[in-house]
């Protein structure tokens, strides 16, 4: 029996035009088909790093394993600034090898920022899966981290508590060993920690150690920039479901990607790179090009380096308050903007 599931990608075309080299992705949200997990990755300069860039590209992604047997229509279509779809780019097709889930030159990019369906420098594209057959055994997706999570919400076993300004947060050492090498070494080795119920923890907020807590137990962040926030300190499950949600800000990423440098939680720091990489602005990449240089993150320095050598974007954040700090914390990083400048400026005078 067919199954289907959708999601709207929206692009922030003008942005992405700036930050994208071919090969760049933006990813949509995940949706659900057929017993399986996709997500939508849109090229804004074409998939292919030798592409000329001239179209968007658009690919359905399945998690989890291969399954041979799988047959899809997979569609596609741009979203008018009133809501109606666009027809002439509608667009189906049944596959079963992966690297066909989608296409290659989804839509002419000089067409589309000419056409309607280009509002306040944005696009809509519906994303549609429909499952007309996959044979395989239906395997239900890992839940371990809802379970780990729950354990973390309840407060069940735990066996050390970590005092952050002021609030407590309860654990499990064998968890956070499993998770960091940084926690073994203090839970389960011969430093102090190992024998303290209770351990202080300094210069690290409450927030980013909570987000940083959710993480390990269940390898993810919130989607659309959202956390939630547990009530510390509290053991009960009563006081997970009074759990409230706050946006993601630039400096609660930076405080958290800061605290996955410390206790050594790699994936954690490059998925809070990405998070602030999404939000760049001329206004924040100073302060996000600080904190990569201050905790070792060299896939969102470069990033962050690349924006500066656009003349508008350097124009713009050399006026604003990060880039002074900037300038007193690494004034070796500003020399290297200053390279990647005149760099710029004598390769367009040739």
């Amino acid at each position: 029996m067919a199954d289907s599931g959708f999601v709207e990608l929206k692009l922030d075309y003008t942005a992405a035009a700036e930050r994208c080299a071919a090969g760049d992705v933006v990813h949509s949200g995940v949706l659900h088909a057929g017993g399986h997990a996709w997500r939508v990755g849109c090229y804004p300069r074409e998939s292919k790093v030798d592409d000329k860039g001239e179209y968007i590209s658009l690919y359905f992604e399945r998690f989890g394993e291969s399954s041979n047997n799988l047959e899809a229509i997979f569609d596609a279509f741009l979203m008018g600034g009133d809501g109606q779809p666009c027809s002439f780019h509608a667009t189906g097709c049944v596959q079963k090898p992966p690297e066909d889930w989608g296409w290659q030159r989804f839509v002419n990019r000089r067409d589309l920022e000419s056409s309607s369906f280009m509002v306040d420098g944005k696009v809509r594209i519906m994303c549609v899966v429909i499952v007309l057959r996959d044979n395989a055994v239906p395997v239900p997706p890992s839940d371990i981290g809802a379970h780990l999570g729950g354990l973390l919400d309840r407060g069940d076993g735990t066996d050390v508590s970590f005092l952050v300004a002021g609030e407590t947060f309860p654990a499990h050492r064998a968890v956070l060993a499993a998770r960091s090498p940084v926690f073994r070494a203090e839970l389960l080795g011969s430093m102090a920690e190992d024998k303290m119920a209770c351990i202080p923890l300094q210069d690290i907020e409450p927030e980013a150690f909570r987000a940083m807590l959710r993480f390990i137990y269940t390898d993810e962040l919130p989607v659309d920039g959202a956390v939630e926030l547990i009530n510390g300190g509290s053991s009960s499950s009563s006081a997970a479901a009074a759990a409230t949600t706050k946006n993601m800000t630039t400096e609660l990423l930076q405080n958290l990607l800061a605290a996955a440098d410390r206790y050594d939680l790699n994936r954690l720091k490059l998925m809070c790179a990405q998070r602030l990489w999404d939000a760049v602005s001329a206004d924040t990449v100073a302060a996000t090009l600080a904190c990569a240089e201050a905790h070792g993150c060299p896939e969102l320095r470069k990033m962050c380096l690349e924006f500066f050598a656009v003349d508008k974007n350097f124009k713009k954040a050399v006026l604003t308050e990060g880039y002074c700090r900037l300038m007193q914390r690494f004034p070796s990083v500003i020399d290297e903007i200053g390279a990647l400048i005149e760099s710029r400026d004598n390769a367009d005078q040739r």
